[in-house]
């Protein structure tokens, strides 16, 4: 088969993270024992990261759930300290770069998404465009925010390869037709052996 296209997720597919290195470093800045809990804080992320509430309110949030005090720009650091390339990924899509065109769909928030796009220039350098959660109003698995790829990016479904290190986004891509590779970080050698069958134009 001939791929024409390739999209790829962007956490623990392109970067790897850890939202715990945040909330450790909150902990130690506040003095507290204890963080406030996942289940509270889960529905103002996902909040942030559709749109449906601003960077105002969910850093507010955040910062009154650990009792931060210091200056925002210094919660904006802590928060923002989560990542890491992943670099065989990465050098993977170098290699595509040029030849086949390559896209990001991500559920993310704008705090998140600003800061990798400043921090890490492979973003700039190697994709051509990206549709964003916190822009698009919707996340994965959702069915629409695959549509919308299909059609802002202009690719063929059946000869587009989607990227995602979770089973249900994976799913997602599929009903709309999408070639899938369902991606683990710690196994980049399977992905690799996966891709081997494939053709890149």
């Amino acid at each position: 088969m001939k791929i024409q296209a390739v999209i790829f997720d962007i956490g623990n597919v392109l970067l790897t993270f850890d939202y715990f290195i945040a909330e450790r470093a909150l902990l130690a800045h506040t003095g507290r024992d204890t963080a406030p809990s996942i289940e509270d804080l889960h529905p103002h992320r996902m909040d942030h990261e559709t749109g449906r509430s601003t960077r105002e309110e969910f850093i507010r949030i955040v910062r009154e759930a650990f009792a931060h005090d210091g200056p925002e720009d210094h919660f904006i650091e802590m928060w923002t300290r989560i990542f890491e390339v992943n670099t065989p990924m990465v050098e993977w899509a170098r290699s595509l770069h040029g030849t086949t065109p390559l896209y990001l769909l991500s559920n993310i928030g704008c705090i998140h998404h600003d800061h990798i796009f400043e921090e890490y220039d492979f973003f700039q350098k190697l994709f051509r465009d990206g549709i964003y959660s916190y822009k698009a109003g919707v996340m994965k698995p959702e069915r629409r925010i695959f549509e919308l790829a299909r059609t802002q990016f202009g690719v063929d479904p059946s000869r587009t390869l989607y990227i995602d290190d979770l089973e249900e986004n994976v799913r997602g891509a599929e009903s709309v037709g999408f070639v899938t590779h369902h991606y683990d970080p710690t196994k980049h050698n399977r992905f690799e052996a996966h891709i081997g069958s494939l053709v890149f134009a």
